[in-house]
This record gives C-alpha cells, sequence and structure tokens, in this order.
C-alpha cells in the first residue's frame, strides 16, 4: 500500500493489537513501511501471526515502549487509564483511536466504501471486497476473517472499503465516498442512550458522504437522500427477484433499476446474506461497474469464519458457530440452521456484556423462547464488570426451556449425554463459545 499519512513518523504502537480489526491495521502500517509493535493482554493466533511478520509484541503493558513511539494507536476497548496510554500521554506521544487511523488510511484512496449497520458489516465488507476486486481490485480492512482474504486484503491503490463500527461514536469519524448503511437496527445504548440518537449517527453518517447507498425498506432511507437503495421490495433501485432457496442457500435475479442483470448465487447461508449481496452489488453499480463482475465477486465468496461455519462433528451432530449477539441476528441464525439441516437443533448461546443483555432483555427472551434444546452459557464480558441485571443466569432463569452452565466441562457433560447423529449444534456468540466449540470438537477439556 502506498504510504499517504503520517510522513513523519516511523515507529507505531498498538494498544490491543490482537484484536481481528487492529491486528488488520497492523497488516496495513506494514505494507506502508512503517515500524510496527504493540501490545495485547492475551497472546492468540493473530499475535503469533504478527510476531512472524516482524511486530514487536508484547504481551501485557509495556509503557516505556508505548511512550517512545512516534504515535500509539488504541482500540476501543482501551481505556483511558491503560498504562501504556497514560505513558504516551506524559510523554507528549500523540494518540489515535483505532477509527482515527482507519480514516486517515481511507482518505489515501480515490474511491472508499464504508459500510456501516447493526448487522452484517462483516460479511457485506468481504462481499464487497470479493466484488471489487473481481472490478479491477481492491485493499480491504474486514472485522472478521474471510476465509480467502483474512482480515486485511491488499488489491490496488484506487479503491478501499472497510468495515464502520458504531461503537463510541466511531461512525463519526470515518468519510467515505460512499456511505453504505445496511440497518439502523438498536445497539450500543450504554453509549447513545437512546434509539434515537443512534439513528441519529447513521442518518449523518450518510449525509455527509458524496454518495449514500441505504437499504430502501429501513427509515434511514427516508431520512438521506441515499444514491441508491436496496432491498428485496419494489420500489428499490437494486433488488432481488426470483429468490429461491436450495438447503439455505439463496439464489436471485440481480435487477437494478428495474432492469434484469443476471442470476446471483451465493455460496454463504442465509436469506439475511441477500442483503449483503445487494449491498456489495449497490456499490459496484454506484462506481459504474458492470454487473457481471459483481456475480463474478460473489460467486468466489466462500464466507467469513465464525459466521454460519461449520467446525465438523460433535457426538454425531453438525456443528456450526456464528458470530450472533443481538436478537435480530440470533433470529437470523435460527431460521437459517432450520432451514438448512434437519434433525433436532441444539442451541448454546453465550450473552456477550452485561449492559447488552440488561438493556435488550425482553427481546432476548423473545428470540430463545422458542428453542427447545437451549444452554445459556455464562457472559462474555469484555470491557465492562459484573451486572446481575444483565447476567447469563439471570436470562436463563426468565427462560424455563434453558440450562445455564458455568464450565466447558458442564457444557461437554450435557451436550455428550444430549447430541446424537442428524442433530445440529448451533453455537452463538461474539465471545470465547468459539474457542469452547473448538475446543469441544478436539475433546481438549
Amino acid at each position: 500500500m502506498q504510504r499517504k499519512f503520517w510522513p513523519k513518523k516511523q515507529k507505531i504502537y498498538l494498544i490491543g493489537a490482537g484484536g481481528v480489526s487492529m491486528s488488520a491495521l497492523a497488516s496495513c502500517l506494514l505494507s506502508a513501511g512503517f515500524t510496527v509493535a504493540g501490545s495485547d493482554v492475551v497472546r492468540s493466533e493473530r499475535t503469533a501471526a504478527l510476531e512472524a511478520r516482524g511486530v514487536g509484541f508484547v504481551c501485557g503493558h509495556a509503557p516505556e515502549r508505548a511512550a517512545a513511539a512516534d504515535a500509539v494507536v488504541r482500540s476501543s476497548a482501551v481505556p483511558d487509564d491503560d498504562p501504556e496510554l497514560v505513558a504516551a500521554r506524559a510523554a507528549g506521544v500523540p494518540v489515535y483511536d483505532r477509527a482515527d487511523l482507519l480514516a486517515l488510511i481511507a482518505d489515501g484512496f480515490d474511491v472508499s466504501v464504508g459500510i456501516a449497520g447493526c448487522h452484517g458489516k462483516t460479511t457485506a465488507t468481504a462481499m464487497c471486497a470479493h466484488v471489487l476486486q473481481a472490478c479491477g481490485g481492491c485493499t480491504a480492512h474486514i472485522g472478521g476473517e474471510d476465509i480467502d482474504y483474512g482480515s486485511y486484503w491488499e488489491g490496488g491503490d484506487r479503491c478501499f472499503v472497510t468495515e464502520v463500527c458504531e461503537y463510541r461514536g466511531n461512525i463519526r469519524k470515518l468519510r467515505p465516498t460512499v456511505a453504505v448503511v445496511l440497518n439502523t437496527d438498536v445497539d450500543h445504548l450504554e453509549c447513545y442512550g437512546s434509539a434515537e440518537a443512534l439513528f441519529d449517527a447513521y442518518a449523518a453518517y450518510a449525509r455527509a458522504a458524496p454518495a449514500a447507498v441505504v437499504c430502501g425498506e429501513d427509515p434511514v432511507a427516508a431520512a438521506v437522500r441515499p444514491a441508491l437503495t436496496f432491498g428485496l421490495t419494489e420500489g428499490c433501485d437494486v433488488r432481488a427477484l426470483r429468490l429461491r432457496s436450495s438447503g439455505g442457500r439463496y439464489s436471485f435475479t440481480l435487477s437494478i433499476r428495474g432492469q434484469p442483470c443476471g442470476r446471483i448465487r451465493l455460496n454463504v447461508y442465509g436469506r439475511h446474506n441477500v442483503y449483503n449481496a445487494l449491498a456489495a452489488a449497490a456499490v459496484a453499480e454506484q462506481c459504474g461497474f458492470p454487473p457481471a463482475r459483481t456475480a463474478a465477486g460473489l460467486a468466489g465468496f466462500r464466507g467469513i469464519r465464525r459466521r454460519f461455519e461449520r467446525l465438523g462433528k460433535l457426538y454425531g451432530a453438525e456443528l456450526i458457530a456464528d458470530y450472533a449477539h443481538h436478537p435480530r441476528e440470533i433470529a437470523a441464525a435460527l431460521e437459517t440452521a432450520r432451514q438448512a439441516f434437519g434433525g433436532r437443533l441444539f442451541v448454546v448461546f453465550q450473552p456477550h456484556t452485561y449492559s447488552r443483555t440488561r438493556l435488550l432483555f425482553d427481546e432476548f427472551l423473545s428470540v430463545l423462547s422458542g428453542v427447545e434444546d437451549l444452554v445459556i452459557y455464562k457472559t462474555y464480558p469484555a470491557r465492562e464488570y459484573f451486572d446481575a441485571a444483565g447476567s447469563a443466569l439471570t436470562l436463563a432463569e426468565k427462560l424455563p426451556n434453558a440450562l445455564y452452565v458455568e464450565t466447558l466441562r458442564e457444557l461437554s457433560v450435557y451436550l455428550r449425554c444430549s447430541l446424537r447423529a442428524g442433530d445440529t449444534a448451533l453455537f452463538l456468540g461474539a465471545g470465547d463459545i468459539y474457542c469452547a466449540a473448538k475446543r469441544l470438537l478436539n475433546a481438549k477439556l
């Protein structure tokens, strides 16, 4: 990647370097010729990969190294009293949020595409990357692990596509030339205080861009003047017609401004992915690329790890892992599992943060109450402290069909005694439930 920012800086220190977005930014900085170092509280496959590429990684804190850098970049999860952050500021080192660096990178491209929304950002970003790559090339920052591209893909210096996170107002920092809004569902109320404030942030993000591409079925379409809308309903500029499902995978005829433009076949599960594909098609149309290239790009997209990922067989059952941690995402995952697989459905759900569970408690009850074989696994707190009102135990106590477990061994015993061939075990959550699923699969208890 061409270096078009920080011409007088060389040594960059990343706090929270093991995160999927931060590790992608580390790859980008390395490609641009910077010297990169960083830290995280745990070692992981991602930190090992960074070390293999020459990143000076520290497990824990190294305040003296942060203080010696030319710039420090912190993850959104890093608190203001982090010792490395405190040391850097005391030494006069400029500190940037993750979104600040992302905005600088995006500004260096002729075309930058930012994909925002409560659900589907990672998948839509990866789909868009595959489509733009098929159209001549792009560089992509993906908030997950694309099976082929990983979290960072470098395929050209003209187009850049990135996921845009709304957490802590990060959405206000990105200035893409094409702003995509997939949906404006409610989340992160601990940051915004109300659904209205969150909606206003999405709308302001779309209005500030030279061109906005939004879902025509979402209220945001009426609040902005989009260049293009996408969706399934009549009136949307980019639509899916003659929708068909085969074992949970969808195909459709792509229609642009009323004109059929060929058949699209998706290799990933779920009706919700039709919307993600339409968003990518709308971006290609806005950028002036032919629909045939869109079809080719989407045909080459094989999926994102932890997005309805088939891991193998667990006690004879099909083991699926999905990142769903919001009620609407859980509903989509449940619908997809029932379409794609027969037999009994066992669901293991790990709540992600106490605040989300507390603030959306009734919605979680509603979506989970229809699951007959349900396990609630201990909360993944992420950046938060314990809150009984939003705990996994409190949620499980309100669901008469749920079993609450705190340890992997408890979960293993239950599933070993319950699962049989032909069943499906669906592990849901954005925390360490994915690692739990893999440990169960490998019998590493």
